[in-house]
């Protein structure tokens, strides 16, 4: 009877053994100091950069225009063919996401860095349903080509416009805005983002 007991003993030690030892490597398998030996880091890297990768070209702002613009073609003896139009259009502030690579995205403690590519004016066209010619003058044969010009032009004076007005900061301000918040769900990290204010315009067509 004795030996029973003693046997029954034993066994409930050992399990008690089993028990704490278990209890102990969850407290360690939880704690901070465990994951600093872990890829968490890099892991977190990777979802950062397929949530922004699946955002593609990412519209940031709107700008909309309307103004009168004219346009003449010079002549050396005739008289200068000239165009009136009254124009509305846009121009959309934007980040190209799909610029971003995994040495964009740094990792230090509890705080992630992610460089964002620069801002830029991914499209600018004119509303032809509310835009019109106004007038033109002297243009007899040539009024198609006047006024083809004259938007042409106008086209180009909407993105400069645009640019003039900020469309590039506020496109960046906007990132603060929207991407931060969603970045900082995804990763469980303090977000910080920066970007290089240094964005050049295309040459105009």
């Amino acid at each position: 009877m004795a030996r029973l007991i003693n046997s029954l003993l034993r066994i409930f030690l050992v399990l008690l053994l089993v028990a704490g030892m278990i209890a102990l490597w969850e407290q360690v398998r939880n704690s901070t100091y465990l994951r600093r030996f872990t890829r968490q880091d890099a892991n977190t890297q990777s979802i950062v950069l397929q949530e922004v990768a699946e955002l593609g070209k990412l519209e940031l702002v709107r700008y909309r225009f309307k103004d009168i613009v004219e346009h003449q073609l010079v002549r050396e003896w005739l008289p200068n063919p000239r165009a009136v139009l009254i124009v509305e259009g846009e121009a959309v502030g934007c980040l190209d996401l799909t610029r971003i690579r995994s040495e964009d995205i740094t990792a230090q403690g509890d705080s992630l860095i992610v460089h964002l590519p620069e801002p830029e004016v991914c499209s600018y066209k004119i509303d032809h349903r509310r835009s019109r010619v106004y007038n033109t003058e002297y243009a007899f044969f040539e009024e198609a080509q006047l006024v083809s010009e004259a938007y042409r032009r106008a086209e180009g004076h909407i993105r400069q416009a645009a640019v003039n007005g900020g469309i590039l900061n506020q496109t960046r301000e906007n990132a603060d805005k929207i991407l931060k918040p969603m970045l900082e769900r995804v990763s469980g990290k303090k977000v910080f983002l920066t970007t290089r204010m240094n964005a050049t315009l295309p040459p105009l067509r």
